[in-house]
């Protein structure tokens, strides 16, 4: 994967289809073209290239994405995001065209669980409640009661009553870190992001001693973020400094902060929209290693490519569609 030292010294990836200005120019045209003739609409997520993002209708956390998804009146959507983020679109849009740039577009999250092992917990339990990230197949959403982002997990937590036994997958910092904000215990699938997970305290200790005045953004997926709010709560770390947020959040902080420097643990994409929100503030990420390769998939070439060929139509199959809507829907109506 491509990537170019920006102003700060974080490395920046950029689109491969879009190094040459022409080509670029071209494909933006005929991307442009296409989006008015099939009546459809570009959605990508914050971690997708800065010339995705750009030339999208909107841009988002998988919350958003899908609350767009579940309201817009286009023919087609071209999803520029992961795979279970396009099925997501398509059980909310049964009758419209969904489309994934690129097949190879995954996610090591949510193939940490299946559905046959979802069952197999709950079979455990008397009668839990299932709470699944959004970060899984549409299989697995068919086996849970609430999906949840990282923006609305706590609220979805707080929503079920005391005496319910909860099983919360697949990410098990994401549910460590709801325990410890919501005093819940919890019964939490062993999964992980390769990329949050391999950001680690010790990357966050180097980005601060390098840049003392700075805040320190961190997603709870993170495998530092419990230990961050542990470090805040021994007085390690201050408390005004660390705030562990979903993405969306992230972006509301960096321009209401007053802060002029931030440090970013969570996926470099969300740069290119930080600098947009505060284009007078600095922004470094806190680990070269933070980048999903699976989001990295998605080219204007391929895009371009998928709206000219109808490529890579995603389907759900009806009856698992139909039992993971309701779980979907209680995610977009939870905030």
């Amino acid at each position: 994967m491509a990537t170019t030292p920006d102003a700060t010294g974080t490395q920046i990836p950029f689109d491969p289809s879009a190094t040459d200005p022409e080509r670029q120019a071209a494909l933006i045209a005929s991307i442009d073209e296409l989006r008015r003739e099939r009546n459809a609409v570009i959605l990508a997520h914050n971690y997708q290239y800065p010339e995705i993002q750009d030339i999208a209708d909107y841009v988002g956390d998988s919350l958003g994405l899908s609350q767009y998804a579940a309201t817009t009146d286009a023919d087609v959507i071209a999803f520029c995001g992961v795979h279970f983020m396009a099925e997501t679109a398509k059980i909310l849009n049964p009758s419209k065209t969904v489309l994934l740039p690129d097949l190879a577009a995954g996610c090591s999250l949510a193939d940490t669980i299946t559905a046959e092992q979802l069952r197999e917990w709950k079979s455990q339990f008397d009668d839990p409640v299932v709470v699944s990230y959004v970060n899984t197949t549409a299989e697995v959403k068919a086996e849970s009661d609430y999906c949840c982002t990282s923006g609305n997990a706590q609220a979805i937590i707080e929503a079920i009553p005391a005496d319910r036994t909860i099983l919360f997958c697949p990410d098990m910092f994401l549910g460590t870190y709801l325990e410890s904000i919501t005093g819940r215990k919890m019964q939490v699938w062993l999964g992980e992001c390769h990329v949050h997970a391999g950001i680690r305290p010790d990357d966050v200790n180097a980005r601060l001693e390098a840049a003392p005045e700075s805040e320190l953004l961190v997603h709870p997926e993170c495998g530092c973020a419990s230990g961050c709010m542990y470090h805040v709560s021994t007085g390690d770390l201050p408390a005004d400094r660390v705030h562990v947020l979903g993405t969306e959040a992230m972006l509301r902080r960096v321009e209401q902060s007053p802060a002029q420097e931030f440090v970013v643990a969570t996926e470099s994409g969300i740069i290119h929209r930080m600098r947009e929100a505060a284009p007078e503030k600095v922004f470094r990420t806190v680990s070269e290693r933070a980048i999903c390769k699976y989001m990295k998939e998605i080219t204007l070439e391929k895009l371009e490519r998928a709206l000219r060929e109808d490529q890579h139509v995603i389907e759900v199959d009806p009856v698992v569609a139909q039992r993971a809507e309701l779980a979907i829907r209680r995610m977009v109506e939870i905030t």
